[in-house]
């Protein structure tokens, strides 16, 4: 599927809600978190709607993923002390909006076991 009508991140990625976007290319965006669990907080999705990680099946999409998360990540500064990357999938995982996205989270120390 390109793109969803009703899906929030859909419709960051066409402009039609607001975000602050750190970083986008033709095949993704990022943008930082409506509510940062760290001093960095940013997600990474997407243009094109993929419900989770489960549905993804672009091999090229996916390291233009981790590349913008890597690139996003220098952009705020948080690469040399160390950052995290996480996608949720489902329910049980703890995803919240259903459309792909990396949260890379950082400036500060990351606990383990993240919870």
């Amino acid at each position: 599927m390109a793109s969803s009508a009703s899906c929030p991140f859909c419709r960051i990625a066409r402009g039609e809600l607001p975000a602050k976007i750190v970083y986008e290319t033709d095949e993704v965006v990022a943008f930082e978190d409506l509510s940062p669990q760290a001093p960095a907080h940013l997600l990474v999705i997407p243009r094109r709607h993929v419900a989770s990680l489960d549905a993804l099946d672009d091999a090229g999409l996916a390291g233009d993923l981790l590349l913008a998360a890597a690139e996003t990540a220098r952009l705020q500064g948080i690469d040399g002390a160390g950052y995290r990357v996480v996608t949720n999938i489902g329910e049980e995982g703890g995803q919240s909006v259903a459309h792909l996205h990396l949260h890379i989270l950082g400036g500060r120390r990351m606990a383990w076991p993240p919870g």
